[in-house]
């Protein structure tokens, strides 16, 4: 499973650090995990959680890494999150310019989306 945290912890681009405070640990405790000694029960189930990691695979090796889910469901994730950080933050004040935005407007929105998305791509093409 170590080898798994670590795998898990590189995909997401975080420090052991950073993967720490994430799921409410020391460091210490992700270097140890990394070098195999064993996650306890809850330490698995913060990971899983936190990361959307799937537990038979952190477990096993065998699976998808990630649990699929719907595109509802991590919209729900998503405004969830926001919801439950700072009251000022940029993904809070971008969500109610959302709401407030005149539906005819959304369009526009829907334009740009496309065009950053197809920027990005060409990004990673190139």
């Amino acid at each position: 499973m170590g080898n798994r945290i670590k795998e898990l912890r590189q995909a997401l681009g975080l420090t052991q650090q950073e993967f720490a405070d994430r799921i409410g640990v020391k460091r210490g405790a992700i270097a140890n995990y990394e070098i195999g000694r064993n996650a306890s029960d809850t330490a698995v189930a913060l990971i899983c959680r936190e990361f959307g990691v799937s537990e038979y695979w952190l477990r096993t090796g065998e699976g998808e890494m990630f649990v699929q889910i719907s595109r509802d469901k991590e919209i729900m994730r998503f405004v969830g999150d926001v919801m439950q950080g700072e009251d000022d933050n940029f993904r809070r004040r971008f969500l109610l310019a959302l709401a407030r935005l005149p539906e005819e407007r959304w369009a526009d929105i829907e334009a740009f989306a496309r065009q950053i998305t197809a920027e990005s791509k060409k990004e990673e093409q190139g």
